[in-house]
C-alpha cells in the first residue's frame, strides 16, 4: 500500500451506507472509511459510510451496481448468461 491508500482492482471501492451496499470512486484509505465519512456514490449520492458485520449484507444499491459494472468493463446484468445461474440447492439445507 502506498500512501496509505488501498490497493483495490476497480476505480471504486464498495461503502456500506445509508442502508444499503454503494460503491464510490474516491480513494479508500487503509482500513476503510471510518463511519460517518460522507462521500459521493456513483448513484451520485452524498452517503456516510456505515460499518457493522451486517452492513456489508445490505442490499446492493442497484444503481451503483449497474455503474460499477460499466467501469470494470462488464456486461450489464441480464445482457449474458452467467455461468453460476444453474440451480444448486442451498448448502445446508434439506429438501426441494
Amino acid at each position: 500500500m502506498d500512501g496509505g491508500v488501498m490497493y483495490r482492482p476497480h476505480p471504486f471501492s464498495w461503502v456500506p451506507a445509508g442502508g444499503a451496499r454503494h460503491a464510490s470512486a474516491e480513494d479508500k484509505p487503509a482500513g476503510g472509511w471510518p463511519d460517518g465519512t460522507v462521500l459521493t456514490s456513483l448513484c451520485d449520492r452524498q452517503i456516510q459510510a456505515a460499518s457493522g458485520e451486517l452492513a456489508w449484507l445490505w442490499q446492493t444499491c442497484p444503481e451503483c451496481a449497474a455503474a460499477a459494472r460499466v467501469l470494470a468493463g462488464l456486461p450489464p446484468l441480464g445482457a449474458a448468461q452467467s455461468p453460476h445461474r444453474e440451480h444448486h440447492p442451498v448448502r445446508g439445507r434439506q429438501g426441494k
